[in-house]
Order: structure tokens, then sequence, then C-alpha cells
């Protein structure tokens, strides 16, 4: 054993060696970390014994003091020569390790920042790193610094409330709020304490996750435990276990994308015109022949109880009427919320391209589109940070604009009521861009802004402070009955009589034509399988649109109609104006038009406007899913708890 511990050793020693020459090469250091050189210890809020703790080998990053620092190589390794009094007791040690009990005595360590650094104990875990430990036993005292709005501190904080939870190292994180994901993505509430097997369970699965992460190009900033939060959005906990290794390398591989995405501050594409729609009945016939191309609708509710999925219903008639016979589609109703199960049909039945006509359905769609790589997927849903489905949605704030230039000439008192129905993406864009057409008309008017998702009878309540224009929901179709105050901007008559001015609406039957005209003439654009690709489509393509009633006056309409034609051929811009908020500060300068990810995200309300974006523990229980997805907010919720998965 002796012969076999110096033999350790030199093994070792030519490791350091090599450490040091490499690190000198590149201008680093070549030494471990020293704790003092780091920081001051004794500025610390607090110290606290964490007893024995198996430490990971990989986080113990240097010493506390500079007394060994010049034994040891930055990787732990030995750089003295084996007949040296370190050498020596090093190879004492080993001697022991390679014997019955091993070294068993804990070192002892200090922990700053979720890293270890050596007070006592330096040759043994230099001998048990030769050996490959992957955790080696430690008496920890944790250093803790003073809070501070840095976001590495703010993050260790997360971390030392998911320790006292989990009782875990090694399950670190870059971004602010993972920790809370990871425990909503296991099914945990945020404050649950984990049992002895609980621990053991992850311990065992993180352990394979990350040997499937090895060699894979994460991005820099991302870490295996913020890829296991995304992972676990389409796959168990408990397949680490039932995969093989080529499997689970294979499923996280071709997450790499979403991975990215998902920590990605930016938005992904935005295509914001319309693309592809030059396909003809000639084209079709020459790409397929007598063949057609099979679409599948996947719908929540019924169209003849949901407007929501009677406008999607109108839009794949539409697609139908417009396509003819080299067009084949077919709607599958999600009973009981089962969107997978309709998709799997709908992949069974040979679909060529599903439209999931829902937000709610996003994580099934990326399940399917994962499965089915053939199948082009699209969602119903703005900015969601995930490749390989296509989101869409409707730039309604363009019509928005022409119905508040309309109800500020019409608002001879100088209010008007508006009725929002959820503080999601693009909503706050459509409410100030209301506020500003009802401005290009009338410089005195203010806006009382109610939410639907709030308890209460925003109408009637509006009606209650005596405003008599009042810009209720959008129509969901351009075909809808929009003679009552449930739909677009109204007058209240001085007879208590509701007369129509004009409506904003979707109409879903251009984009599904667009979308499938373009993988027939193989246009599709945008990156796709790289990047997060969200349709976010206007007046121009007609996917948003506006109804103006035969009661107007004839000026107003006029106007109505040259900023319709305008905004759609882009010499108008809603958003190119000076602009402050509800508090005076200046949003917008007038001289350079918002990009479409900043009216998409935008989370402020024009000084005009009276109200605010309702908080989401206010909003009532049916609103909160949407908002979860969509919400101008979603990145400061807490994360949702999923079902418990240890």
């Amino acid at each position: 054993m002796r012969q076999e511990a110096i033999e350790q050793y030199n093994r070792a020693l030519k490791s350091g060696q090599k450490y040091v020459k490499e690190a000198a090469g590149r201008g680093g250091y070549p030494y471990p970390p020293v704790l003092d050189e780091l920081t001051d210890r004794f500025a610390m809020s607090g110290v606290v014994d964490l007893g024995v703790v198996d430490v990971p080998a990989d986080l113990i990053a240097g010493t506390v003091s500079a007394g060994r620092k010049n034994a040891l190589a930055g990787n732990f390794m030995p750089i003295l020569p084996a007949d040296s009094e370190f050498g020596a007791k090093w190879i004492s040690l080993c001697d022991a390790q390679l014997g019955d009990e091993g070294i068993r005595e804990p070192v002892l360590c200090l922990e700053y920042l979720g890293r270890f650094y050596v007070q006592e104990g330096n040759k043994r875990v230099s001998v048990l790193k030769s050996f490959g430990a992957p955790v080696i036993p430690a008496r920890v005292s944790r250093l803790i610094p003073p809070w501070s709005d840095d976001e590495e501190i703010r993050i260790y904080y997360e971390f030392m409330h998911f320790y006292a939870l989990a009782g875990l190292y090694g399950v670190t994180v870059r971004h602010g709020g993972s920790y809370g994901k990871l425990l909503a993505a296991l099914g945990m509430e945020e404050d649950h304490v984990w049992t002895d097997e609980e621990r053991r369970r992850f311990s065992a699965g993180f352990s394979r996750f990350k040997e499937a992460c090895q060699g894979l190009t994460l991005p820099d900033d991302v870490t295996p435990a913020e890829a296991l939060i995304v992972w676990l959005r389409l796959y168990r906990f408990g397949e680490i276990r039932t995969l093989t290794a080529a499997e689970l390398k294979k499923s996280v591989t071709g997450l790499l994308p979403d991975i990215k995405a998902f920590f990605d501050a930016a938005p992904g594409e935005i295509l914001t015109e319309q693309e592809g729609k030059t396909a003809g009945a000639g084209l079709l016939t020459r790409l397929f022949g007598s063949s057609r191309i099979s679409t599948a609708f996947i719908y929540a509710f019924d169209p003849e109880s949901s407007a929501w999925t009677r406008s999607h219903e109108h839009g794949r008639v539409f697609l139908e009427e417009k396509l003819g016979e080299r067009i084949r589609t077919a709607v599958y109703r999600a009973e009981g919320g089962d969107y997978y199960a309709a998709m799997e049909q709908a992949a069974a039945d040979k679909a060529d391209v599903i439209f999931a006509t829902t937000p709610a359905m996003i994580s099934d769609c990326r399940r399917i589109a994962a499965k089915y790589p053939n199948i082009h997927v699209f969602n119903c849903a703005l900015s969601q940070p995930y490749t390989g489905v296509r989101t869409y949605y409707c730039r309604i704030h363009e019509s928005k604009f022409i119905t508040g230039a309309i109800a500020g000439a019409m608002a001879d008192d100088n209010r008007i009521g508006y009725i929002a129905d959820y503080p999601i993406l693009g909503v706050p864009a459509a409410i100030n861009a209301f506020a500003l057409g009802a401005r290009l008309t009338n410089p005195r008017i203010r806006i009382t802004l109610k939410w639907s998702c709030l308890p209460g009878d925003p109408l009637q309540e509006l009606l209650d402070e005596g405003i008599r224009v009042i810009s209720n929901r959008n129509a969901t179709n351009p075909v809808n009955d929009h003679r009552n105050r449930a739909w677009g901007t109204f007058l209240l008559s001085p007879d208590g009589l509701f007369t129509p001015l004009s409506v904003p609406c979707w109409n879903w039957g251009p984009f599904y034509e667009t979308a499938v005209l373009s993988i027939l003439s193989g246009t599709l654009s945008g990156a796709g399988e790289s990047r997060p690709v969200n349709y976010w489509y206007g007046l121009k393509s007609g996917v948003a649109d506006i109804q103006f009633s035969d009661t107007l006056p004839q000026g107003v309409l006029t106007l109505a109609e040259w900023l319709k034609s305008g905004i759609a051929d882009g010499s108008v811009d809603p958003f190119l104006t000076p602009v402050r908020d509800r508090q005076g500060q200046q949003r917008l300068d007038g001289k350079t038009a918002p990009a479409p990810e900043e009216l998409m995200r935008m989370d402020w309300l024009c000084e005009n406007i009276e109200g605010t974006l309702p908080a989401f523990e206010d909003l009532l229980p049916f609103s909160r899913e949407t908002v979860r997805l969509l919400g101008v907010y979603r990145g400061w919720l807490p994360p949702e708890k999923e079902e418990k998965q240890l």
C-alpha cells in the first residue's frame, strides 16, 4: 500500500504541475484561492454552524488562509516533491485511505457564497480529490454576507432558503427565482422540508442528469439545475431513472434551444408582417398533386358555448373556403382539458399541421412537437420562450387606437370608460393606444379603467359613475352581433339606449391561410428550431380588424378610415408621439417608434388614464392561469406547484 500511495502521489503531482503550467501560460492564478484575500471574514452578517456535511468535491474552491497555497495547485493537487515534508504527510494520508478504514476525520471548512474554503485538512482534501471522491465530509461554518441588491447576493440568499429546506449543496443556479421554480417543478410547496428519502431520490436523479449534461453546450449562464427546470416541463423526474443514459442525453440535447430561450431575456423573433401568401391552386397542385394537407384544430371548448373558440372556428371555415379540396381540416375537442390526448389523436390521424387555440395548451404543444418533429405546431399565445412551437396572436392595439379616436370625438363630457380583460402581454399597449387615439381627437379626455378579471361589475360601475362612452370587449370575429353593449365601443344616449360606435375584432382566418400556404410553398420564415417565433399580425394582414357603425358621423368615419389605412400602410404609428405615464415620467419621445417587443411587454399606463394594472393576488381565480402564462409580470410571479414528483 505504501508503494501504491507513492505512485498515487506522483500521479497527483503531475496533475498539479500541469495545472500550474497551464495557468501560468494563460496568465491565470495557479494556486487555490484564499478566502482571507477575497473578503473580510469579520464583516459578515453572521456565522452559522452547519455541522458535518457531505460537501461536493467540486465545490471546494480554496483555502481559508495562505499558509498552504504554495504547496497545492488550484485543482488541489500537490506541487511539492514527494520527499518534501508535505509530500511525506500526503503519502501517509494516502496510505491510510487505501487501508481498511480510509480517511474518516472530517475536514474543517468555511462556506462563502456556496463555495468551500478549507481551514484544516488541505492534504485530506487533496488525497480524496486525487481519487475522484464525489463528496468530502466536512464540518462546515457558513459565512453570511450582508444583504445587498447585488445579483450574486440575492441568489445566495435564495440558496440559503433552499438549503434550509432540502439540505443539499451542489444545486447551483445563476438566475434569480430558479430555486423556487425548481421546487415548483418538483411539486413541492415553497416551504416544504425535504425528507431523507426525497433528498436521496433527488440526489441520485440529479447526479445522473448532470452526467447527461456533460459534453453538451449549455448556455454559459445556465447550470444543470436550471436545465432541469426546463426538462421537467416535458418529462417527469422519475424518467431520469428509467431512460437509458443515451436516451436521457438525447432528451436534454433536444431541449437545448428551449433551455437557452427560457433564460434569455429577449422575446425571440417577432414577425409582424404577413408572409407566404403566394401559393395559388396551381402551385398547390404542383407541390402535392391530388393530395391534401391535413390540418388539426384543438379546441378547449365548444364553439357554441365559447366566443373565443367560435372565433377560431370561423378561421377554420375561412381556411377551408379559401383552399377548398387542397386542405382537410379536423376539429379535436380536448375532453376534460386533456389537450395532449387530443393532439396525439391528431398525430395518429396523420395531421401535417396542428393549431392549438388557447395559451394553456403550450406545454402539450411542446411535448407533441418534440415527439413528432415533422408536424408543424402552432399555439395561440404571445411571447412563449420555447422553440419548436410557433405562437401567434393579434396586434389589437392598432384597432384600439382607432376606436379610441372615435370615442374621443364622441365623448362630449371628456370622459370615457374602458373595460380591460387581463393584465397580459399586449393589453397595456392596447389600453395606451386607445388613450392616445382619444387624445388625438380630444386633448382633454380622461379614461376611467376597469378590469373584468376583478370582482364586481365593471360595466355597471362605469354607468353608475355617469360615463356615457364606454369601450367594452373586443369582438372575437367579424360576424358577432355588435349591437349590444357587450362588444366594442358604444354610446349611452339620453333615452337609455346603447348606440354602437365601433368594435375591434379578431379575424384568425387570414393567419391560418397565410401559415398553411407558407408551409406548402416552403416560405415559412423565422428560426423556429433555434429561437422562439411569435407571429403578431395587425391591420395590414387583416388578422386584426375593426367594424364601424353606420351611426357614426361622416367626419368621424372618414377620420377612422384614414387612420385604418395609414396604420395598414405604415404611414401612421399610434406610438410615434411624446407620451408620459401616470407618474409623469417621459416614456416615449415622439421621435422613435417603440420596437414590437417593447409594445408587447409594455407595463405602464398613459397619463390620461385613471386606473392601474391589477395585482395577481387580486384577480378572480378563473383569470390566473391565463395571467401566469401571458401576464406582463409573469416573471415575478411565484411559480405554480406541479404534481409531486419525489
